[in-house]
């Protein structure tokens, strides 16, 4: 696409009605990189009637998961077909460095044929036998699409969310609207032009771009939404849940984190400062799993602490579309600003910074930080309890495994864990001990399509990817059949 001045709904893209605009900003140069279009409550009541009129008289929830399978696999050739450009797109928009940019596209492509596999299976488990008590009645769980989905996703890897919540709703057969981050709104629209082409029926997908307030507000809020999917930080997602109550509408969440990795003192050092890197400076640190609290325990704390800082000191930072970097900027002046703000409000709190928190001397523009080591952290400091959202990591040590799990714990988020040992029966029983919907053992983020993702505590409800991606978009139904030709006895019998 050339231009961003305009809506996809109903299958065709359309100007907003109040033909309003706004700029999305490349971080890296501060620069403008396009005008888009600016939706209101009025587009989105469009959006949504387009969606219900597709839900409710179109072809997409009456054809067979075959057939469904077949354009979801069109989409995700069409994103594998356009990866670079996609890749180079996403740099721009959001900062991340290319090579992370392209496993991202990579994944939503995959995502996308994953649950192209998951609809041509559901024919064949759509409707389940269930035993009853008696035989006089027969009964079957039968599994249906929710209905209009409504989806508003985050900015740190624009596309990748977009298919978590897309593929699952269109192969189990709704239809959605689409509300993509106000920052990094390019490739969600995009994504609309690939299943166009991939002959979605019109109406099944609808993006509206615009700003929370006056897009995503009205989306949460509307009464033609059967069920409403958000990622982002725990206060949007609190809005939404109030909204959604409102009408008793199906909700998923997935939110905040705050995630230990708990290192126990037999670890492979440099193996141990690997993860932790990963963990953590991976997409600038702008990750909701990102392992931000490490403990670590006392026999290696200080070679362990010497060894990260070392290593965090030789991070290339720079434009993601340069060749080696690995952190570039954080994505907007407002999230730059937010981490500053948390570095400085670490130090005043008695954390010890290692090294970290300035910008880049060869760096005179764009929102680039040098990556942060706290160590020496205290466990009851902001920086400690709270989300960042940055290339921050906070250290403290500990003594054993009960002090570790217990420090783990004090979280009122719960998204992610990690434990790393050499003795397996350890990680195993810590990893089940720890309150979190993710935990890793010897590593830090991988992430599968196939395996659940979501949270504990304020860190969300429901989970995506996985099996339970497609359950979040069906219902199931019984359906009891009387199988006897006598009338029924009880009835007969209190006349």
């Amino acid at each position: 696409m050339k231009s961003y001045d305009k809506l996809f709904i109903g299958g065709r893209w359309v100007a907003p009605a109040k033909n309003g605009c706004f700029e999305t900003i490349d971080p890296c140069s501060e620069e403008v990189i396009a005008q888009v279009a600016a939706a209101t409550a009025e587009d989105v009541d469009l959006a949504v009637a387009a969606a219900r009129h597709a839900f409710d008289e179109g072809p997409w929830p009456r054809m067979s998961g075959v057939q469904r399978g077949a354009v979801l696999r069109r989409i995700g050739k069409g994103i594998r077909a356009r990866l670079d450009e996609l890749a180079k797109l996403e740099v721009r928009d959001n900062g991340k460095p290319l090579p992370e940019a392209l496993w991202d596209l990579g994944d939503a492509a995959g995502c996308f044929e994953y649950y192209a596999g998951l609809a041509e299976r559901l024919d064949a488990h759509t409707e389940t036998p269930v035993a009853l008590s008696d035989d006089r009645f027969s009964s079957i769980a039968r599994k249906e699409p929710v209905g209009v989905a409504g989806a508003i996703i985050p900015w740190n890897f624009p596309m990748l969310m977009a298919a978590w919540k897309v593929a699952p709703a269109l192969a189990a057969g709704c239809t959605m609207v689409l509300k993509p981050s106000e920052l990094t709104p390019l490739t969600a629209l995009e994504l609309a032009d690939i299943a166009a082409a991939a002959e979605l029926p019109a109406g099944v997908l609808n993006v509206i771009t615009g700003l929370g307030p006056d897009a995503g507000a009205p989306l949460s809020e509307h009464p033609g939404i059967d069920k409403l999917a958000f990622t982002g930080s725990v206060p949007t997602g609190s809005r939404i849940m109030q909204a959604a109550a409102r009408d008793i509408k199906n909700v998923s969440l997935e939110l905040g984190g705050k995630s230990p990795f708990i290192v126990f003192d037999d670890s492979d050092i440099d193996a141990a400062v690997e993860w932790i890197m990963f963990g953590i400076f991976w997409n600038q640190g702008e990750v909701c799993s990102a392992t931000s609290r490490v403990l670590v325990q006392r026999g290696i704390y200080d070679r362990l602490v010497t060894r990260l800082e070392e290593e965090t000191r030789k991070i290339t930072i720079g434009n993601g579309l340069d060749e080696g970097v690995l952190l570039g900027p954080l994505v907007s002046r407002g999230q730059y600003d937010k981490v500053r703000a948390a570095v400085a409000r670490g130090r005043e709190e008695g954390a010890r910074l290692v090294t970290g928190g300035e910008r880049p001397a060869h760096l005179d523009r764009g929102y680039f930080m040098t990556p942060v080591v706290f160590a020496d952290v205290p466990e009851q400091s902001w920086i400690w309890q709270e989300e960042v959202f940055g290339p921050v990591v906070c250290i403290r040590p500990f003594e054993d495994e009960a002090e570790a799990v217990r420090s783990a714990n004090d979280s009122r988020f719960g998204l992610a864990a990690a434990v790393m040992s050499r003795d397996m029966a350890r990680c195993e029983r810590v990893a089940r001990r720890l309150r979190a919907g993710i935990v890793w053992i010897n590593c830090s983020q991988p992430t599968f399509t196939e395996a659940p993702w979501g949270g504990y505590k304020q860190s969300g409800i429901g989970r995506e990817l996985g099996e339970w991606g497609l359950n979040n978009y069906l219902e199931v139904k019984q359906i009891t059949r009387y199988e006897s030709d006598k009338p029924w006895a009880w009835y007969m019998k209190s006349r």
